[in-house]
């Protein structure tokens, strides 16, 4: 399996940016695809953004144009990109790698759009 390690997010006024990073270590090499998903209180985590082995990238209608995941594998992390933050974008994000047989999630990180 891997580990995954959250950093990033924060407080932000409406309209602006946050990067969130995703460092993974372990089995990487068994990884097929990783994502972010988010959970805002009372309601279901969503998919917000998925890189699959193929490159490509899947977003959420509600963020595509704003968001962007992308990956450096120097550096076995993932980024989510976040611009043209909204107040309906505040919620606790999680990152998540997806190999054949198992799932690994990240500890989360609080985001919060202030308007």
């Amino acid at each position: 399996q891997v580990q995954l390690v959250q950093s990033g997010g924060g407080l932000v006024q409406a309209g602006g940016s946050l990067r969130l990073s995703c460092a993974a270590s372990g089995s990487i090499g068994s990884i097929n695809a990783m994502g972010w998903y988010r959970q805002a209180p009372g309601k279901q985590r969503e998919l917000v953004a998925a890189l699959t082995g193929g490159n490509i990238r899947n977003y959420a209608d509600s963020v595509k144009g704003r968001f962007t995941i992308s990956r450096d594998n120097a550096k076995n992390t993932v980024y989510l990109q976040m611009s043209g933050l909204k107040t309906e974008d505040t919620a606790v994000y999680y990152c998540k790698a997806d190999s054949s047989t198992w799932s690994a999630w990240g500890q989360g990180t609080q985001v919060t759009v202030s308007s």
